[in-house]
């Protein structure tokens, strides 16, 4: 009987690799450009792709997981991460590019969806927290390495070094989910049952998809065009790559970090808000400041603190039987948003001339996190005050009581 830890590695190792593949486009970006004679546009489209089979799979990649098998969803996944891969190796031509990343994406929302479920039957009720920070670590642990590896792959060696060494590591990741991961014996009864969503549940959802959302373009703006900016600025390819991945290094240990001392102070939207400024300020400096390594380091360290509040959210207004339903549309406006987010950045980058203009529009989006959250905490006010004002006289006033008990309650701690 393997160990959950032993499992949830595996897992990681698996999730590093969607990372690692949906990254080496822009790490390689300047290099492809030319060598498809694309523009920063162009790229950015490309980069996005990733996630447009997410907007129509999100969904239903529950069911399919519950029909055929975690692991078996989760193998099959990789295999087309790797098919695509191979695809795009294959010829130059722009069509089939699209074509490859199209069918990577399509692996990669599979095993997106799947793989949080996973780590939730392993860890339900046992260091839930602790595991969902590390298997979130595992993206910026494989942006990170994409940044590190493929730029000097791409000037050694050419893109197809590039395409196989994505193609090699994701060969790894399917290995290890193979020989490693297991279901666990127990199971949830849970997971069989059907429900339905209210409006203001949807609504709720909605809101929180949108704020992973925004705070992920602003993340991926950095990773994604920051390398760029610094090539415009007289940098070479492979040392720019390996600076913003000091960014990604550092989110390994400022992620669980932030859901830390968001569960320890029970203020874990102070903790979203105070990050989410805090990073788009930062981001509007690299651009404008010389300081280039002091803001790196910077950003590192305060950018992941809003990503286990904000993977927090769900949990307020999903019980145990809408989860599955609910996290895959909580998924659906992730992968619509990330679609956009690139391609907008891209577009903004060759209108003004420089990929500082990616820079700044994922400042935007991440202080546009707070007001966004400000529209959840009105929604989820508005569910509560709805179930409160359904209920018989003697359990209203119960439920006050409680409400009061806990208020005072947390005031004294």
């Amino acid at each position: 009987m393997r160990s959950r830890w032993t499992i949830l590695a595996a897992l990681f190792v698996a999730r590093a690799a969607i990372a690692f593949q949906f990254q080496s486009v822009a790490a390689v970006a300047p290099q492809l450009s030319e060598s498809l004679n694309a523009s920063l546009a162009d790229i950015g489209v490309l980069i996005g792709l990733y996630f447009a089979p997410g907007t129509a799979l999100a969904l239903p990649g529950g069911a399919i997981g519950r029909r055929y098998g975690d692991k078996v969803t989760v193998l099959a996944g990789l295999l087309m991460m790797l098919a695509g891969e191979l695809l795009m190796t294959t010829s130059s031509s722009w069509s089939v590019q699209i074509a490859g990343r199209l069918t990577a994406g399509i692996g990669g929302v599979l095993l997106n969806v799947l793989m949080t479920k996973m780590v939730a039957d392993w860890f339900a009720g046992r260091e839930i927290a602790t595991a969902m920070a590390i298997f979130i670590n595992s993206w910026p642990a494989g942006i990170a390495l994409s940044l590190m590896l493929l730029p000097a792959i791409g000037a050694g060696l050419g893109l197809h070094a590039v395409n196989l060494a994505v193609a090699g590591l994701i060969l790894i990741g399917l290995g290890v989910i193979a020989l490693v991961y297991h279901a666990p014996d127990a199971t949830v009864a849970a997971d069989n049952e059907r429900g339905s969503l209210t409006a203001n549940t949807i609504c709720a959802m909605i809101a929180a998809g949108l704020i992973w959302c925004l705070y992920n373009i602003g993340f991926a703006m950095i990773f994604s065009f920051g390398p760029s900016m610094l090539v415009e600025q007289g940098w070479s390819s492979a040392a720019a790559g390996s600076t913003i991945s000091i960014v990604l290094w550092l989110a390994a240990l400022s992620v669980p970090f932030g859901g830390f001392l968001a569960d320890r102070t029970r203020r874990g939207e102070a903790v979203l808000v105070t990050g989410c400024i805090a990073f788009a300020l930062l981001t509007l400096l690299l651009s404008r400041s010389g300081m280039v390594l002091a803001i790196i380091v910077a950003l590192g360290l305060l950018c992941g603190l809003p990503a286990g509040p904000i993977m927090s959210l769900p949990a307020r207004v999903l019980d145990q039987k809408m989860r599955p339903i609910g996290m895959g549309l909580f998924y659906t406006v992730f992968y619509a948003g990330m679609l956009a987010g690139p391609a907008i950045g891209g577009k903004l980058s060759t209108s003004f001339g420089s990929a500082s203009a990616a820079l700044d529009f994922g400042s935007a989006a991440l202080l546009a996190c707070p007001v966004v959250l400000w529209l959840f905490r009105r929604i989820v006010a508005g569910r509560y005050r709805s179930a409160v004002s359904l209920m018989p006289d003697e359990e209203r006033e119960m439920e006050c009581l409680l409400s009061v008990n806990d208020r005072v309650q947390a005031r004294q701690e």
